[in-house]
């Protein structure tokens, strides 16, 4: 067996084939932008910050009019808050979590078993459904949201400053 034939492990299944070829291929889009690395890393912060709460179609919204009341990287504000949308698939346990963070930091207590009898889209429109989910819901997701945030901020910051340390080349 030849160097180029060798794996470090077995195959990828098809979805997790295709994001880590979709990853390959965008890796260096955000350390490419145009910009300062605060207002790249401060864009890809409030990107990750809004991915976290349950605002569901609301986050790329809110992501942008952020990024921009900040005077930081839209882009990377979009970037950020879409990435985090590979973590789809775990989300409903995120949000459960949130929840039960939520629910204690209101009531002191978690809450034990949820009761969620017949409960439709259109019920969430309603005070009392936000006030029994929502608030502990979007209360929980700061404490994800936060931390993310901040480190995302820290570890961007480093890495577009190297790479654009890297790219640039002094004049003689």
């Amino acid at each position: 067996m030849n160097e180029t034939t060798v794996r470090a492990g077995p195959p990828l299944p098809g979805p997790m084939r295709r994001l880590k070829q979709w990853l390959c291929a965008h890796r260096m889009t955000l350390m490419t932008l145009t910009d300062t690395p605060h207002s790249i890393a401060l864009g890809s912060a409030i990107g990750i910050f809004f991915s976290f709460t349950p605002l569901l179609s609301l986050k790329t919204l809110l992501s942008l009019g952020v990024a921009w009341l900040c005077k930081s990287n839209k882009i990377a504000a979009v970037i950020a808050v879409t990435l985090h949308d590979v973590l789809l698939p775990v989300m409903p346990a995120i949000y459960f979590w949130q929840y039960k963070i939520g629910m204690r930091v209101l009531h002191g207590k978690p809450a034990h078993r949820i009761h969620v009898h017949r409960l439709a889209w259109g019920d969430f429109w309603h005070w009392d459904a936000f006030v029994r989910f929502g608030w502990p819901l979007l209360l929980g997701s700061l404490f994800l949201a936060l931390p993310s945030a901040l480190a995302t901020y820290f570890i961007m910051r480093m890495l577009v400053s190297r790479s654009q340390s890297g790219r640039s080349h002094p004049r003689s």
